[in-house]
């Protein structure tokens, strides 16, 4: 593999023929090795599709299994990535046993070079701004001497991330597949989604029946304070956007989470009230056990126990924050029933999981 990056301006990488703005796709030599351009690291140049690859989060590590890949070889944090959702897609496993954690208390260039990757699909600058004792040469010296760190962090936004574009969850697919010479799989999944919104969006209540949400993660699971989230427009907030539901937090001075660190109590939610809460958590919860350990306990806390969306159960898990396709079809159908359960049947399937199957197995 050939690695064509130069350092430029900004605090970016990019391409000696790209220009970093994400123009460029694809292009072929006669040698027959290929490249794809990926902002902020610009063009990257494959000799063989890779055989092996790292991705930063859940995200991207499902943009690869939905073109039919097997899992990535390690992702910063693997507790991060809920392959719960895989459950009901005919010949996907949910194992990740085989998966390494690359944050482990740091990261550590020796574990890049074990795992040996063939690709990262890391953002360089998350390297180098979050992830302590990185710098631009170590990021350099891995790309150069492993593989490129190419992914694009459009799961959250942050200040160093503005003078390059933020890819939506299909851009972001698009790139992962040229890399991995599948495009005919990634336009298969868009309209496979396009279909599938149509369907779900035709059976949406109008827009001024549709709740406003308060995005929570909760600092506990008996919690007194949350973490809040603002609907932004990275790919962690797709289905919400697509089911068109309101930020129960706009206009007030809530910050995200994201923004400034900062915990919000129950007095601050009573101010808001919002129609519906929706909770981050770090595992999977179903209904049930959701109910049992959140629900029960804000109808028996003395201030919990007055917000209206708590009097009348509409709490939910709301998952994580990372998702590419197969995710976001599970995510966007467990969002509609749990948020409209008078247009969307509980058992009803709204997305065609052996299609999934079919498209991963290249049966398109």
């Amino acid at each position: 593999m050939k690695y064509s990056g130069a350092v430029i301006g900004g605090g970016l990488l990019a391409g000696c023929t790209g220009s970093g703005s994400g123009s460029k796709t694809t292009s072929s030599t006669e040698d027959s090795s290929y490249s794809a351009t990926i902002v902020p690291t610009g063009e990257v140049t494959f000799e063989s599709v890779p055989e092996t690859w790292v991705a930063e989060n859940a995200s991207w590590a499902d943009m690869g299994v939905a073109l039919g890949l097997g899992k990535p070889s390690a992702v910063v944090l693997t507790g991060e990535y809920r392959t719960w959702h895989y459950e009901d897609i005919p010949g996907l496993s949910t194992s990740k046993d085989d998966m390494v954690s690359v944050w482990q208390g740091g990261i550590s260039k020796e574990l890049f070079f074990e795992i040996d990757a063939g690709v990262h699909f890391i953002d360089p600058n998350y390297m180098i701004n979050l992830i302590p004792d990185w710098e631009r040469s170590d990021v350099e010296e891995m790309s150069e001497r492993v593989a490129p760190f190419c992914g694009n962090a459009s799961f959250s936004t942050y200040s160093w991330h503005e003078e390059y574009p933020y890819y939506s969850l299909y851009e972001a697919t698009e790139k992962v597949a040229q890399v991995f010479q599948r495009t005919d799989r990634y336009e298969a999944l868009v309209e496979l989604h396009d279909t599938f919104l149509s369907r779900v969006q035709e059976q949406l209540p109008p827009e001024s029946d549709r709740p406003a949400i308060a995005l929570l993660s909760p600092a506990s699971t008996e919690p007194e304070t949350f973490y809040p989230y603002r609907l932004g427009d990275t790919t962690a907030y797709k289905h919400w956007h697509d089911l068109g539901v309101g930020d129960a937090l706009e206009g007030s001075n809530i910050q995200s989470f994201t923004s400034d660190r900062g915990t919000i109590d129950y007095e601050s939610l009573l101010e808001i009230d919002p129609e519906v809460l929706m909770f981050y958590t770090d595992k999977h919860w179903t209904r049930s056990e959701f109910r049992n350990q959140f629900l029960t306990f804000l109808q028996e806390h003395n201030t919990a126990s007055q917000l209206t969306a708590v009097q009348n159960g509409d709490v939910y898990p709301a998952g994580g924050m990372y998702q590419g396709p197969i995710i976001n079809f599970s995510k966007t159908e467990r969002a509609a029933k749990q948020l409209f359960p008078e247009e969307f049947d509980a058992d009803e399937y709204l997305y065609d999981r052996q299609k999934i199957a079919d498209i991963r197995a290249g049966d398109i």
